[in-house]
């Protein structure tokens, strides 16, 4: 049965690229990085006994979070031992080098995970012999946004959409423009407020104001999608799961019905601004007051603020039924469309996930994905999909183009 090959690559040079060093008059432009001399990348694809990948987005946060890796690995030479000098990697085992997880099939590899290494821990598993376990831990760049204090950010006038202040806000970073995916942005912002905060913030106030998304992807690149890819992907072609063998095989469905994805009434501020709020009646006497509130956000009017409210409250104040994660084996027979599923989808992707239930009822629901695991070891390889909702459920937030009614439904 053919399953997916498991890669994973240290680069212990120094910067965020991936790329390997071109040195002048050797190299390939516009796929390696100018230097004077070669990166030090290491694969240690045979060495993995164990390889676990979490990226995706909080529901409650409301915001993707920093990714995560952990890479066990099998020193049987004492290579990653950073106090022998004749291992390989002597001196240049320190944090914040770089690792990348793919996967091959078919031909084709696929980026699962890029980041950088917090941390190696090194272990010796009882009456083991001559074998010593390292475990890398790394994170995405959402950890090194975190970790950059800003000010001022040079060009961030008032007027500029949400893509362009993503942007200078990168550059205030140096951040390179080759690892960045921004869409332009919908919505027009007032200056940057030049106060002491984290790029990581920075930006997330800027996500926030557009109401769109900000994340690292697997290839290490920040993202920036406005909010007409975050409030109408959900229309695309979903892929379709089901657990009685008539489309994509998975396990361990976790369908909820609660009250935590319930908001039914927001409060919305911009800088300068006054609160602009939103409420549905009948969901707080449903449900009881579920309360959202957002304060200092960049939009240039109040009128912008409130059709963000009244947006956020008609797409949350009801609740149903939903399937939080569903679970792939990547080692089922047969499987090829699912590995591909596990390969390839990734956040906003709307998927169809059916559950039969006893009798004849079932359970079905079209979502999209928001969070996707890897478990891998030697013999086996669990992938699982976090999925929610859509952001706002096709409701576009762009007054000019859509008003919005006194109910809290957006009327076209």
């Amino acid at each position: 049965m053919p399953v997916p090959t498991i890669n994973a690559v240290i680069n212990f040079s120094t910067g965020p690229s991936f790329a390997q060093t071109m040195i002048l008059g050797e190299g390939i432009l516009g796929t390696n990085i100018l230097g004077d001399s070669s990166s030090v990348i290491v694969d240690v694809s045979n060495q993995i006994n164990n390889i676990q990948i979490e990226r995706g987005r909080n529901a409650q946060a409301d915001q993707f979070q920093t990714g995560n890796l952990s890479l066990r690995i099998v020193d049987q030479n004492g290579d990653f031992n950073p106090q022998n000098p004749a291992g390989p990697y002597y001196n240049l085992l320190v944090p914040m080098r770089k690792v990348q997880i793919t996967a091959t099939y078919a031909g084709v590899t696929y980026p699962l995970f890029s980041g950088f290494i917090t941390s190696y821990t090194t272990t010796t598993p009882l009456n083991a012999d001559e074998v010593a376990y390292t475990t890398i831990a790394a994170v995405d760049a959402f950890r090194l946004a975190q970790n950059a204090q800003i000010s001022t950010v040079a060009g961030a006038a008032a007027g500029n959409l949400s893509g362009t202040r993503i942007n200078q806000i990168l550059d205030a970073i140096a951040w390179p423009a080759s690892m960045r995916d921004i869409d332009a942005g919908l919505t027009t912002l007032q200056a940057d407020p030049a106060t002491p905060r984290t790029s990581l913030a920075a930006m997330q106030t800027v996500e926030i104001s557009e109401y769109g998304a900000l994340y690292v992807d697997a290839s290490g690149s920040f993202v920036f999608q406005d909010r007409s890819v975050t409030t109408e992907s959900i229309g695309a072609t979903p892929t379709v799961f089901n657990d009685d063998g008539t489309d994509i095989g998975y396990a361990n469905a976790v369908w909820r019905l609660d009250d935590t994805l319930v908001y039914n009434s927001a409060s919305v501020t911009r800088t300068g601004g006054t609160a602009q709020v939103a409420t549905n009646a009948a969901s707080i006497a449903k449900y009881f007051v579920h309360s959202y509130n957002q304060q200092n956000l960049l939009m240039q009017t109040d009128a912008v603020a409130l059709d963000y409210a009244k947006a956020y409250v008609a797409s949350r104040a009801e609740t149903s039924i939903r399937c939080d994660a569903i679970e792939l084996d990547l080692y089922t027979n047969n499987y090829n469309s699912g590995i591909l599923a596990a390969l390839t989808l990734d956040y906003f992707d709307p998927v169809t996930i059916t559950t039969n239930q006893p009798g004849t009822s079932t359970l079905t629901k079209t979502l999209q994905v928001f969070g996707v695991k890897h478990l891998v070891t030697p013999n086996s390889w669990k992938t699982a999909f976090t999925t929610l909702e859509p952001i706002i459920d096709g409701f576009i937030l762009d007054s000019s183009l859509y008003g919005v009614l006194d109910t809290g439904v957006l009327a076209y």
